[in-house]
This record gives C-alpha cells, sequence and structure tokens, in this order.
C-alpha cells in the first residue's frame, strides 16, 4: 500500500498587488452567491460555512429548494431568498434573478453548482454586474454533480464560464482538469473545501451512544462510508467487501439517493440485512456520531474532486483508506494517517484486513483515534474563507479596470492562481 503523495511542485506564493488586503476602513463588498438548492450536501455545507467568515456582506439566493442549509444560514443572519424555479429549464426565472441581483446592487456574483453557474452568470451580466466568481464543487474526471460530461455538457460550460471573471477550483486536482478543458489558466484559483474540525471531534461517550442506537455489538469492528448513494461514489463495492471479512464487521453508511433501493438489496442477496445499516442524509452532528462509532473510514469512489467526507473523518481521528482523494493526494504523505488501496471488493477487504491487523501501520489500538493530523489543519475552513477573500479582491480590481488597460496575459502556466496547497 502507498500513502497519498502531491504530484504538484510548491507553488509561488509571493502575493500580487491586486489582491492586497483591503484597508480597514473600506467598505464591504456586497456579494451574492447563487446556488441551486440549500439540502444536505457537500457544496450546501461549504457556503454555510463559508458565508459567515467572508469579509464581504453577504445574501444567498436558492433556485430551488431552501433547505436546512437555508434555516442555518438565516440563523447566522445571512439573508436567503427563493427564486422558485419548476425545473432546469425554467428560463421564466432567469430575468427574476435579474431583476433581484439589479435591486440588490450588488458589487459580485458568486455562483455555485452547474446549473445555477449558467443561469446565475447570465442573470448577473444582464443586471450589469461585472465580477463574476463561480466555483466548480463537483467536476471529475467522466462527470459533473453525477451528470456524464458529454461534449454537449462541456460545451456549455465552457460557454457559461467564459461569461465568468475567476473560476474557483476546490483542489489542485480540478484545477488541472479545468485548464485542460481550455478554461485560461489565469482565471482559475484554488480554493479547497474547509472544515470546522471541532464538528468532529472524537466522543467515547457518544461512541457507545451511537454504537447502541445502530444496534451493533460490543466490540464489533465498524467500517464507516459516507456520500450520495449513486454509481458514482461504488458504496456497492463496500457492501461486497463486507461480506468477504468474519461477522465481527459492519458498515455503516451515511447518505441518500437514487442507489439506496439496490444497496438495500445487495444487502439482502448478501445476508447482511444485520450488518449493513445505512442512515440517510446526516447533518455534520449526525456525522460525528457515526464517525465516533466507526474504527475505519472507507472512501471507494474512483473519481472524486475533493474528499471531503475524508477529511471530516480524519478530523474525528479516523484512520482512512481511500481509493481516489484529491485533498490528500495534493498534500505530502505524512499529512495524514490514510492509504491508498485498490477499489475492488476484494481489495477493500484486504486493507480492512491489515488495518485491523496493524493498527493501520501505526500500532493504533483497537478503539482508540489519531490526533487530528496536519491535513485537517490545511483545509480549516478559516484559511479557505481568506483564500476566497483573495479571490474577491483580484475579481473586483479586474472588474474596474478596462479591459484594454490590462497586461497581457503571462505566458508561464498559472501565473495568477491563487494556490490552496502549499504545507
Amino acid at each position: 500500500m502507498s500513502t497519498a503523495q502531491s504530484a504538484h511542485p510548491a507553488p509561488d506564493t509571493a502575493p500580487r498587488p491586486d489582491t492586497a488586503p483591503p484597508a480597514a476602513d473600506a467598505p464591504r463588498p456586497r456579494v451574492l452567491h447563487v446556488i441551486t438548492g440549500l439540502g444536505v450536501g457537500g457544496a450546501e455545507q461549504q457556503l454555510r460555512l463559508l458565508v459567515p467568515r467572508l469579509t464581504a456582506d453577504s445574501e444567498v439566493v436558492t433556485r430551488t429548494h431552501p433547505g436546512p442549509r437555508a434555516t442555518a444560514l438565516r440563523a447566522d443572519g445571512v439573508p436567503v431568498h427563493h427564486l422558485g424555479m419548476r425545473g432546469n429549464r425554467d428560463l421564466s426565472a432567469l430575468p427574476r434573478l435579474a431583476r433581484h441581483i439589479r435591486q440588490g446592487r450588488y458589487d459580485l456574483v458568486h455562483t455555485h453548482l452547474y446549473r445555477a453557474c449558467l443561469y446565475g452568470r447570465v442573470a448577473a451580466r444582464l443586471a450589469g454586474v461585472r465580477a463574476l466568481v463561480a466555483t466548480e464543487h463537483s467536476l471529475g474526471d467522466t462527470e459533473i454533480e453525477g451528470r456524464p460530461l458529454t461534449p454537449g455538457v462541456r460545451a456549455l460550460y465552457l460557454a457559461g464560464e467564459r461569461l465568468g471573471t475567476a473560476t474557483v477550483a476546490v483542489s489542485d486536482t480540478v484545477a488541472e482538469r479545468l485548464t485542460r478543458w481550455g478554461v485560461p489558466d489565469t482565471r482559475v484559483h484554488v480554493v479547497p473545501n474547509g472544515i470546522d474540525a471541532t464538528a468532529f471531534a472524537h466522543d467515547p461517550e457518544l461512541r457507545t451512544t451511537a454504537r447502541t442506537a445502530l444496534g451493533i455489538p460490543e466490540g464489533a469492528h465498524v467500517l464507516a462510508g459516507a456520500g450520495r448513494l449513486v454509481p458514482g461514489k461504488r458504496f456497492t463495492a463496500l457492501v461486497e467487501a463486507l461480506a468477504l471479512l468474519p461477522p465481527d464487521h459492519h458498515l455503516v453508511l451515511a447518505g441518500a439517493g437514487p442507489e439506496e433501493a439496490a444497496l438495500r438489496a445487495l444487502t439482502t442477496r448478501l445476508r447482511l440485512d444485520d450488518r449493513v445499516h445505512l442512515t440517510g442524509e446526516q447533518d455534520p452532528h449526525g456525522l460525528r456520531a457515526l464517525f465516533c462509532a466507526a474504527d475505519v473510514f472507507l472512501s471507494p469512489s474512483a473519481d472524486e474532486a475533493f474528499g471531503l467526507a475524508v477529511v471530516e473523518a480524519l478530523a474525528a481521528g479516523l484512520p482512512v483508506l481511500y481509493v481516489r482523494c484529491p485533498a490528500l493526494e495534493d498534500l505530502p504523505p505524512e499529512s495524514a494517517p490514510a492509504e491508498r488501496v485498490g477499489g475492488s471488493p476484494a481489495a477493500l477487504a484486504e486493507a480492512v484486513r491489515w488495518g485491523r491487523a496493524t493498527g493501520h501501520g501505526r500500532g493504533l489500538p483497537p478503539g482508540e483515534r489519531f490526533p487530528v493530523p496536519a491535513a485537517v489543519r490545511h483545509y480549516a475552513v478559516e484559511r479557505s474563507a481568506a483564500l476566497l477573500d483573495t479571490v474577491y479582491r483580484h475579481a473586483l480590481a479586474q472588474a474596474a479596470t478596462p479591459a484594454a488597460a490590462r497586461p497581457p496575459r503571462p505566458r508561464a502556466p498559472h501565473p495568477t492562481r491563487t494556490k490552496a496547497n502549499t504545507p
């Protein structure tokens, strides 16, 4: 087995003139975030964590589904507006969104997720806003937000991206995918997903409570996974791996999605109903309880944009076995107690056996936790917010400069990228 290794050189961290911190008495920019929905999801949770920590005065528009994250944002004092779109092709929402942007007199519009990026960029341009930032949360090698990356999807994405000022990638891996597509490297900025590590701190009492609630016997070795239940996450491989392990191994899966019925059917067919625990969607409090109950976290997905659940599991002190995780692959191998493993059920089962027998190569006693590793501190949400503030200053400065007065784009690779993964 090999731990994660970074394939990227150390970034150039010299400050740029257009990203200098604002003066203490400078007015706070007004920023509107446009997102597809505010249910339980990674991008939605990132918005919930980042907005209160930014130096901008922020508001949020959700195209659909103002769910739990909308409630949390409003509790933080962030205005949330519901656009009320009836579907992805509800073009009547476009003038409504443009009118909202114009009336709000926003300095910058920041869009999140594929459909919101398409509508939000066009509406912002119609409203006369020139500073446009979009975060690419879920771009894989073959899919974007679970959709196949067809030539049509890619062409539409690139057409919308040209309307923007800056595109934020959540990892160096995503940044490289974007530049391979043809997004100008001067417009790509890496701002990683951030976490509040304290929200996942291990609690021995919560471990006992959670195991009892799930019906997991004392002394069982518990595998955990988390994410949307879709084929790309490959959770079927975890169920099949469990079937190759002794009866005292259990699997806890947090998440919901269209593959839930297939996972339940597979569980029944393999006679694992008493050892597989599907818990549904979980907020950070519920996810913490499941991490406390677990002994190891597994991420079987072969195509990830970041790997947020992996970092959250590390914050809980869990050892991690993963197939792909840019969040770790972009850092030095000593940054986390994590092992990159094969994705077949047999390889996953063998990795679990190895981890249990060796304390994950580090002599970790059963039931104990690792200290919070450097990778988790690296992805602190406060750091991500500071990087995003820098992107905003860059976008606002560029929008205020006439195109004819802007210097030509340098030829060096990624000269203006705000690199995230500086050790």
